[in-house]
């Protein structure tokens, strides 16, 4: 088992800027996918981003142009650059480890989760 420990949450203006960090600890390799979720109030979990282990990237349709996800392997940690933040990305945002999403969403391991408030 993994285990994540999200920071790097906040207050921050429509228009601005975030990076969260999510740390890993537990496992040697790097030989897994992370990614990150969010859920807003009232709203069901949704997928935001995925770095898999080979390197490809992908993004739900509603980051994609404004947050980026990148990955430190010597870190073990997992990045979410977000940036022209909307009010509607107001959540708290989760990272998990082998994360999946489309039809069935789920992930192997979560982290304790971070808040995201975005002023208007």
């Amino acid at each position: 088992q993994v285990q994540l420990v999200e920071s790097g949450g906040g207050l921050v203006q429509a228009g601005g800027s975030l990076r969260l960090s999510c740390a890993a600890s537990g496992r040697t390799s790097n030989n897994y996918d992370m990614g990150w979720f969010r859920q807003a109030p009232g709203k069901e979990r949704e997928f935001v981003a995925a770095f898999r282990w080979n390197g490809n990237t992908y993004y739900a349709d509603s980051v994609k142009g404004r947050f980026t996800i990148s990955r430190d392997y010597a870190k073990k940690t997992i990045y979410l650059q977000m940036i022209s933040l909307k009010p509607e990305d107001t959540a708290v945002y989760y990272c998990a480890t082998e994360p999946r999403w489309g039809l069935t969403l789920g992930a192997q391991d979560w982290g304790q989760g971070t808040q995201v408030t975005v002023s208007s």
